[in-house]
């Protein structure tokens, strides 16, 4: 569970109409949904929710909804953001319970890359998978899961059936997927030898210079 409270307001009516009106009144709209409430039209402070999006836990933890005093878990299924500003345009929220069995996107992060022998012999790490999707309590998500590759070699690879997960969280995808290989590093292709060429170039080039003194000294001789 975060800390991020997002104080909301409930919009009479749903539409384009209503959404536009909420955002010329600094707010972005939004859909409440699930559980066993409902679908309900609501409205975020642009500001509020800004600096929620900021702290980087918006879109992978629990998140407070409050209104009138009274306050629900949910959690961020979807911002949408404008094309070319970037900004938030609509988000979509999910009421969960802190027990509830939810799907959600965790970031990987690797550690032990400055021991790996692979990368120390010039490997490079290919990253496969930058998140993975978990299945786990709305209230329990990891904020990332942690990968060891230190002891990595060129030509390995890292599997989900090698991490390590927090009890209770299992994986979305049912097969044993790749998150991450260490590659051997890039032999770059070299240019023919140049001086092949241009010896070709100077041989034909002679062979010419040749042909034209032959020519020349046959029309003396007819002079």
């Amino acid at each position: 569970m975060s800390d991020i409270v997002l104080p909301v307001d409930v919009r009479e009516k749903t539409g384009s109409g209503s959404a536009r009106a909420a955002r010329r009144d600094g707010k972005v709209p939004g859909t409440l949904y699930g559980g066993k409430g409902g679908p309900v039209a609501i409205a975020v402070r642009d500001n509020v929710l800004r600096k929620a999006i900021n702290t980087g836990k918006f879109l992978s933890n629990m998140v407070t909804l409050e209104h009138d005093g009274k306050k629900q878990s949910v959690i961020p299924k979807d911002v949408q953001f404008h094309p070319v500003t970037d900004v938030p345009m609509h988000i979509d929220l999910f009421r969960v319970e802190a027990d509830s069995i939810i799907d959600v996107e965790v970031p990987v992060v690797f550690l032990g890359e400055e021991d790996s022998p692979g990368l120390k012999r010039g490997g490079a790490l290919n990253v496969v998978r930058h998140t993975i999707e978990l299945s786990c309590p709305a209230g329990s998500i990891p904020e990332h899961i942690e990968i060891d590759i230190s002891g990595l070699e060129i030509g390995d690879a890292v599997h989900i059936s090698e991490v390590t997960l927090p009890d209770g969280i299992t994986p979305t995808i049912d097969r044993d997927f790749t998150i991450a290989t260490l590659m051997g590093a890039r032999v770059e292709v070299e240019p023919e030898d140049e001086e092949d060429e241009t010896e070709g170039e100077d041989g034909e080039t002679a062979e010419g210079a040749e042909g034209a003194e032959d020519d020349a000294e046959g029309e003396g001789s007819k002079e």
